[in-house]
């Protein structure tokens, strides 16, 4: 056993790191959330199985959002936790509903666009908008059940200041690290393999299909670029990363030191970070699920620009004109 004294940890990085991320991704993704989600509700009765996937990905980020500023306070009072333990758990737990939530709609996503593509006749009519409420309702279901059991890991202690972890107590920290990894492999190993198979195949066949529609094509190979993009930005960094991070506490408390400890430590608040970025990052599935909201866009913009070219033809006493002799 390696007796070396361990190496510092730089606690201190979090306070510094992640309230900026956190209120950027408060900013950004509640407007990008509210405007996804008003689009969708206006367009109500056209919602088919994709949409309402998505308004539930809009769902899942809007509840991690409202607890932002609470984290938000805590990293700036270095780490101090003032709201109890209670609303810690369900602080920690609406985070990981989102993470897990938005991992499986975007599964669900995936498993949709490859059915449509490449067997659009044997599901052709089995698609309703009853089975696609089912579908939401499992996967919450399943999420929720994912993400219960760390509730009942201590996230809290007292020591003249209060603590709100993200994953638990020196005490406890083998335990979780053994429920972690199961939690790994069922809530991010198996839909990310699902998601690159159904990708993966559904490349080859638009590739190689010449009767595929070049539109058709294209916002398909861009819903595969950007979930692609939000699984190796935000969800592949954090499970490492937690991982290791708890691996390396485990380490620490069998009294064996190592290096790269404060390392894995940074790197794991960095990917906290990122993870939260998927709340901002999931509206662009928006753009790209839903086949009418570019289309508005451009309607839209359309819309303002010929409203402010109107006004200023319609009305000259903007422009202007030579003073009179009053004004001299």
């Amino acid at each position: 056993m390696n007796q070396t004294i361990c190496p510092r940890i730089s606690f201190d990085f979090t306070g510094r790191f992640l309230p900026p991320v956190y209120i950027l991704v408060f900013i950004i993704g509640l407007v990008a959330n509210g405007w996804g989600l008003k689009t969708l509700l206006h367009n109500w009765r056209k919602l088919r199985i994709i949409n309402v996937l998505v308004l539930n990905l809009g769902l899942a980020d809007v509840l991690y959002l409202f607890t932002l500023p609470f984290l938000v306070v805590y990293d700036f009072m270095k780490s101090k936790w003032i709201f109890g333990e209670t609303f810690c758990k369900i602080t920690r737990f609406c985070f990981n509903v989102n993470l897990y939530g938005s991992i499986g709609f975007l599964t669900c996503l995936s498993v949709y666009r490859y059915l449509a593509i490449v067997h659009p006749v044997k599901v052709m009519g089995r698609l309703t908008f009853t089975r696609s409420v089912m579908i939401s309702v499992i996967v919450w279901l399943l999420v929720s059940v994912q993400c219960l059991p760390d509730m009942f890991f201590p996230k809290a202690y007292r020591n003249n200041t209060e603590k709100c972890f993200d994953t638990t107590d020196k005490d406890h920290v083998e335990d979780y690290l053994k429920y972690t990894v199961g939690w790994t492999l069922t809530g991010f190993c198996i839909p990310l393999l699902i998601t690159l198979g159904c990708y993966g195949h559904m490349a080859v066949v638009l590739w190689t299909w010449k009767r595929t529609d070049n539109v058709l094509k294209q916002r398909s190979l861009k819903l595969m670029f950007i979930l692609i993009l939000l699984f190796s930005v935000c969800y592949i960094p954090y499970h490492v990363c937690r991982n290791l991070n708890l691996w390396s506490r485990v380490l620490t408390k069998q009294g064996i030191c190592r290096k790269w400890y404060n390392g894995v430590y940074i790197a794991r608040q960095i990917s906290r970070g990122l993870a939260s970025l998927n709340s901002a990052l999931n509206p662009l599935v928006y753009l790209h699920a839903h086949e009418d909201i570019p289309a508005q866009i451009r309607q839209q913009l359309q819309q303002v620009r010929l409203t402010l070219t109107n006004r200023f033809v319609s009305n000259p006493s903007r422009r202007p004109s030579a003073p009179n002799e009053d004004e001299l």
